[in-house]
């Protein structure tokens, strides 16, 4: 039997869908898939060489690409003789998802998980917020978390720019003109000073364990990655709803920064074709819609956001927010940015606990991604 090896995320929405997708595979093709996991901070900033050298299969972050691409180590999924499937899979594209694991036109993996800055709310304790002064509102009252530890507070700078109808840039020398950034800065130091300092130190998973927790009177976050874990009844104590985000600016709920993850195969895999099989079969609209999200997985493929019975399981999560995955904003992927991510994340985290102002911020994180490009 050929036997592959693959590296994922240590969160039941990152592990259990490929653990229950891989039996079922085995069971089908005779090849089987032994899993191991890695903490979601680790997820986000481990050499992906390393694992490329270790495993045939590894579930990746699309900000990735452009260090992959340099060092040489991730198979190209887009080869002769699978054009249909590729094709299929692109047309069924979440927002963004599948074109971000592209780069120099090469497709260096597929969406299995698509995922972007949303809300989450306690539909028993209030109202989704539908603008920026609700969601202050909401704050002034105690109701109120944000996920701000790195790399989080750069995500939510990114998305209420873009929201704003300024973006940052994915590459160049200028990541956001000052005075607009200053004003992003601005709406976010007024949002920190409400709510409780141990955000610094949450991720949106820390931060839908205190929503969703038995005696919580936490009603809101506003921008967070959303995850369909906690739309699950039985779940937790309280099931969390998901919806989009707050408006900031005038254009509906855009801008917000695209996250999800997707699956990538080694370069260096002895068993590359057999790696390659997998990873269209475990992408595909059949799978996606079916065993992955029976597992508790959140699919990248629109078959899954679009069935009535996915939906009916998660309270609506993937109807409920399509309308801001489809309008997420792509993050920059040049080789050197996830340095950048974490050092850009600190900075704003700084001037946040310091009061700094908002100029002296986006100077120097203007100063961080020009350095960044080397």
């Amino acid at each position: 039997m050929t036997k592959l090896k693959g590296m994922t995320w240590s969160h039941p929405r990152g592990y259990d869908p490929m653990i229950a997708c891989s039996a079922i595979y085995r069971q089908e093709k005779g090849i089987g898939i032994e899993w191991d996991r890695r903490s979601l901070q680790d997820f986000e900033s481990f050499p992906v060489e390393e694992l490329a050298r270790a495993y045939d299969l590894i579930v990746i972050d699309h900000p990735h690409v452009g260090q992959i691409t340099q060092e040489g180590c991730l198979e190209p999924l887009d080869i002769d003789g699978r054009e249909a499937a590729f094709e299929a899979m692109a047309r069924a594209s979440v927002g963004q998802s599948f074109p971000s694991y592209n780069w120099q036109g090469r497709q260096w993996g597929f969406p299995i998980d698509a995922a972007t800055q949303v809300q989450a709310f306690r539909d028993d304790l209030a109202d989704p917020a539908e603008t920026c002064d609700d969601v202050l509102e909401l704050a002034e009252q105690g109701g109120v978390l944000l996920p701000l530890r790195p790399p989080h507070t750069l995500m939510t700078f990114y998305t209420l720019c873009a929201n704003l109808t300024t973006p940052c840039a994915t590459s160049g020398d200028v990541l956001i003109d000052p005075a607009k950034g200053a004003r992003t800065f601005g709406m976010m130091a007024e949002l920190a000073a409400l709510i409780d300092p141990a955000c610094f130190d949450m991720d949106p998973i820390a931060v839908f364990e205190r929503m969703a927790a038995e005696d919580s009177t936490v009603a809101c976050a506003p921008y967070a990655y959303g995850y369909v874990s906690y739309a699950v009844e039985g779940f937790r104590p309280h099931v969390l709803t998901f919806t989009d985000i707050p408006e900031a600016g005038i254009i509906g709920p855009a801008g917000s920064a695209l996250g999800g993850t997707g699956i990538a195969v080694s370069a260096f895999s002895k068993e590359k074709s057999a790696a390659i099989d997998f990873a269209y079969w475990i992408a595909g609209g059949d799978v996606q819609k079916g065993p992955y999200a029976a597992a508790g997985g959140q699919p990248g493929h629109a078959a899954a956001w679009e069935d009535d019975i996915v939906n009916a399981a998660t309270a609506d999560f993937y109807r409920g927010t399509r309308e801001t995955l489809e309008a997420a904003w792509v993050r920059p992927r040049y080789d050197g940015y996830m340095g950048f991510q974490q050092v850009a994340s600190e900075r704003i985290n700084a001037g946040l606990k310091a009061g700094e102002s908002g100029e002296e911020v986006v100077a120097d994180l203007n100063r961080l991604f020009r350095e960044s490009q080397g």
